[in-house]
């Protein structure tokens, strides 16, 4: 059998394109014939390679969403469920994507044609299928469980691209603000202060200590701003790459691990993470040393990825997982009896999904608590800063209007 890709009209007059096996170039034609698609053009795709190595290093290095992720999984958890072969629900999903993603799903097929596992077809693109996934995937279909698995797959997606947005979101929006403020201040301090002061400093009156602080400060912004400027851009560079550095990433992870919001987040996200991957890996069948390994890789914080991955060695040797993540400082003493009760039970991959399900919960009611909170916050500085500016400005005029009427 070879692939076709082929372009036809469809019974209502559309134009479609897709890709077909057949054994011959006219028994595509009479199968698309047989479907009620008038071909009008097929062209064999080059057996083996099937993409030529651009398409593939374009596959490979191309971004896909989340988004397109999520949906491959969830339909072809349908298909798999509606008793659709595997290698048939591959070449079904071919057709209902473009671009990247569909590049890679005709590699896949034919890594699985080929006789490799849908893992090892996955395995192939580890930007975006990485090694959570692979893992489950491997484990379904080691178990003949698969369609199972890339259902939980997918609320695993959605839940955490959940709380990553309700917590980006509750910082973001403050961060926002603050930055509307340092705009309008320096607005205000650069075009508006010097025209309205110019007339009472040509006067030789004195104005009030604000107005000159703030004069101060507009003159100095004015006088170096091509110093400012570089200066800013030359401190964001250099930290961006300092950032990128194994020293600089591990420095701010523990800088945010002492911040006190931030702190929050940081340590339960930490939890979530590492109590529903484990979970999932675990309740798949995975061995708890390979489970391991996979979920310290997760974790984003690489301070307290370290804490995980030297308490992963204790329990690797001495399989007492409760008892060396409370020496972490990381879990709550609540989610350690939790997953001890777990392991004495023989529960453990039950009790740390309830362990994520529960702090993932105080995660969302934190995230939205600190929004309805910042939010007014905020709108006081920025009332205060701004009402400051708007009365160091209207003081000089208020004088000079008493000292008219007196």
């Amino acid at each position: 059998m070879a692939l076709f890709e082929y372009q036809a009209l469809a019974k209502n007059g559309k134009k479609i394109r897709g890709t077909i096996d057949a054994p011959t170039t006219e028994a595509a034609r009479a199968a698309l014939m047989a479907q009620g698609y008038y071909p009008i053009d097929i062209a064999a795709i080059q057996a083996g390679a099937r993409l030529t190595w651009m398409q593939r290093v374009a596959g490979i290095f191309s971004r896909i969403s989340l988004k397109e992720k999520v949906l491959f999984t969830k339909q072809l958890a349908v298909l798999l469920k509606s008793g659709v072969p595997l290698l048939q629900s591959l070449e079904l999903l071919i057709e209902q994507f473009q671009g990247s993603l569909r590049t890679m799903l005709i590699t896949i097929k034919d890594d699985v044609k080929e006789g490799k596992s849908l893992a090892e077809g996955l395995a192939r693109f580890p930007a975006v299928f990485d090694s959570i996934y692979v893992q489950l995937v491997r484990a379904g279909e080691a178990s003949g469980k698969l369609e199972i698995i890339l259902d939980r797959l997918t609320e695993y997606m959605e839940r955490r691209q959940e709380i990553t947005k309700r917590v980006k979101g509750a910082l973001t929006y403050p961060i926002i603000q603050l930055v509307v403020v340092v705009l309008v201040v320096i607005a205000l301090l650069t075009f508006v202060l010097p025209n309205i002061v110019q007339t009472f400093t040509q006067e030789g009156k004195e104005l009030p200590f604000s107005t000159r602080l703030l004069m101060g400060i507009s003159d100095f912004l004015l006088s170096y701003y091509f110093i400012i400027i570089p200066l800013l851009i030359i401190l964001i560079i250099a930290y961006r790459s300092w950032k990128a550095t194994k020293a600089g990433a591990h420095a701010i992870d523990a800088i945010k691990l002492k911040l006190p919001i931030i702190k929050f987040f940081t340590r339960m996200g930490a939890v979530v993470q590492f109590s529903r991957t484990l979970g999932m890996l675990l309740e798949s069948g995975v061995n708890l040393s390979e489970a391991l390994d996979i979920v310290v890789k997760v974790i984003d914080n690489r301070v307290l990825a370290d804490s995980l991955s030297l308490a992963r060695d204790k329990i690797v040797k001495q399989g007492k997982i409760s008892e060396y993540l409370k020496q972490t400082q990381i879990f709550p003493p609540m989610a350690i009896y939790l997953l001890n009760t777990g392991e004495q039970s023989g529960q453990l991959d039950f009790m740390l999904l309830t362990v994520a399900q529960n702090y993932e919960a105080d995660l969302k009611e934190y995230a939205d608590q600190l929004s309805s909170l910042l939010e007014p916050i905020m709108l006081l500085v920025m009332a205060v800063v701004v009402g400051f500016i708007v009365i160091s400005v209207i003081q000089p005029i208020l004088g000079q209007a008493e000292l008219l009427n007196f």
